[in-house]
């Protein structure tokens, strides 16, 4: 299987993934209009803060929580670019190779102030657009870097994380996404890391997981 086939298996996957997770939202999602790009330029101004932005005070970046608000961008560009019937297999191209041609190889921790640029540059465009728009996030992803490798194996804990929460109370409130003294998706990122099985198994093994940890939450 050639790199491009194996990257659109992935992306099929989790395109299912998503819809599945769109339709627990609502079963006639794509004509609800829900403003994904909206959602896509808020998750930015989350992700600058745990990257640190502020000169006034030190900041040292979360570069964790800084790949999953990555992959709530690419939840929600997924549903906008599913919604438009733009989500096809040339769209592979620029997430593997997701420098722009003749762009410098720098990363977030060589250059700071670049990544910081990339990321406004996203919600600009997404808040011209009115919808995701692929190029700048694959410029995103290049600048980090999160390899589209490392971006699939995170959004498949993150889409488990968000299906887990709709199943305990998401949407009537009462789920806590504070489990003890941290949230869920610093439990997501510490699970995942331990977690030693097959990819195929990741999704009901990290749920599984999960629930355990909630539950002795919840019973403390």
């Amino acid at each position: 299987m050639t790199d491009h086939a194996r990257a659109w298996a992935m992306v099929e996957t989790m395109a299912g993934m998503q819809e599945s997770y769109n339709r627990e939202v609502h079963p006639d999602w794509r004509n609800q209009g829900y403003p994904f790009y909206r959602a896509v330029w808020v998750e930015c101004a989350e992700l600058l803060d745990h990257f640190g932005w502020k000169w006034w005070k030190h900041q040292r970046p979360d570069l964790e929580q800084v790949k999953l608000e990555i992959v709530d961008i690419w939840h929600f560009g997924m549903s906008d670019m599913l919604r438009s019937g733009t989500l096809t297999p040339d769209i592979v191209g620029p997430l593997l190779d997701p420098l722009r041609p003749g762009a410098a190889p720098v990363t977030a921790a060589q250059d700071p102030e670049t990544f910081r640029t990339a990321i406004e540059s996203l919600a600009h465009e997404t808040l011209t657009a009115r919808q995701f728009v692929l190029a700048p996030f694959a410029h995103v992803l290049g600048v980090l870097p999160l390899p589209f490798d490392e971006l699939f194996r995170l959004y498949v804990g993150k889409n488990v994380l968000n299906s887990f929460r709709l199943a305990f109370g998401y949407k009537t409130g009462t789920y806590a996404k504070r489990w003890g003294d941290r949230e869920d998706n610093e439990h997501l990122v510490e699970v995942l890391a331990a977690l030693s099985v097959p990819p195929e198994s990741v999704p009901e093994q990290l749920y599984a997981e999960l629930e355990v940890r909630y539950r002795a939450h919840l019973g403390s």
